[in-house]
């Protein structure tokens, strides 16, 4: 015969699964059981390789003061992701400023333009722009006709083809956390600034501008982010003349075989975001930035 069950004890596992922390954690157990998975467990894996192989110790983070090649490439990843970023959050901020003070109907095309590219391959993107910029292209060809130059300009394979390239990928990244920030901004701030006398520029630089500098910290932090990752569009453009990280991660490993190397990097990649991460949580609040708070 079975032992009757303990009420006392089948009360308390009731109330205990009754509880709403109890409840939350089981509903966040599956999502924490895959993070840790398929998210956690390979980034420690490459934390652990970047001083272990091939040997245990700092060797591979000692290439970054003693290796010229690495210094090198991480000052061009550094140079073209700020350059990347200065010229997105420009070209983002007007398109986002034009979307805002547009009509409704002219917003839905504008938005379209503005979306239709991230539905489209970023490799199928990097082809259409070496087809192009390469020096019997389209853009060359315009050039010359007109009389603008006389022989082709390199626009591809070196830093400007990179650049146009990413700076066109990155582009709907800057314009949605802008147009998202300046779409809040009451307009009747603007009305009493210009009320009060202010010039349409002075109203702009002194009010509309502090306001909108939430989204642009926003879009700055995603395009930077994503740019010192990049791989497909520096790969293509620059035809191995240009290396960055990504780049050179994927050399060490498929061509060199240094494992450890690539690992250091990685890791480096993984602690630069995070800590200009963390600078930035100190700046804004990135939960009410992107939309979670």
């Amino acid at each position: 015969m079975t032992a009757p069950a303990d009420p006392a004890r089948s009360r308390a596992g009731r109330s205990l699964l009754a509880s709403p922390a109890a409840r939350y954690w089981l509903l966040i157990a599956p999502a924490l059981l895959l993070m840790g998975v398929f998210y956690f467990y390979p980034i420690g894996r490459v934390l652990w390789m970047s001083v272990t192989v091939p040997a245990a110790g700092f060797d591979n983070y000692a290439l970054l003061a003693s290796s010229a090649s690495i210094q090198r490439m991480l000052w061009t990843t550094a140079r073209i992701s700020v350059l990347t970023t200065v010229l997105t959050l420009l070209l983002a901020y007007i398109v986002a400023y034009a979307l805002v003070h547009s009509s409704a109907k002219a917003q839905r095309w504008m938005f379209l333009g503005v979306l239709v590219p991230l539905w489209i391959s970023v490799l199928v993107r990097a082809f259409a722009w070496f087809v192009l910029l390469r020096r019997e292209g389209l853009i060359n060809a315009a050039l010359m006709a007109t009389g603008v130059t006389d022989s082709p300009l390199n626009l591809i394979w070196n830093e400007t083809g990179v650049m146009i390239g990413m700076v066109h990928y990155m582009l709907p990244l800057g314009i949605l956390p802008i147009f998202s920030n300046m779409r809040d901004i009451d307009q009747r701030c603007i009305a009493a600034a210009r009320g009060l006398g202010a010039s349409r520029f002075e109203a702009f630089r002194r009010v509309f501008l502090p306001l909108s500098l939430p989204g642009v910290v926003g879009a700055g932090i995603l395009v930077f982010i994503f740019s010192l990752g990049f791989f497909v569009t520096p790969a293509l453009l620059g035809g191995g003349k240009t290396l960055m990280i990504a780049e050179y991660i994927k050399v060490q490993i498929l061509e060199v075989v240094r494992w450890g190397v690539a690992s250091m990097l990685a890791a480096v990649l993984l602690i630069v975001i995070g800590v200009l991460l963390a600078m930035l949580s100190r700046l804004v609040n990135l939960r009410k930035l992107f939309g979670a708070g």
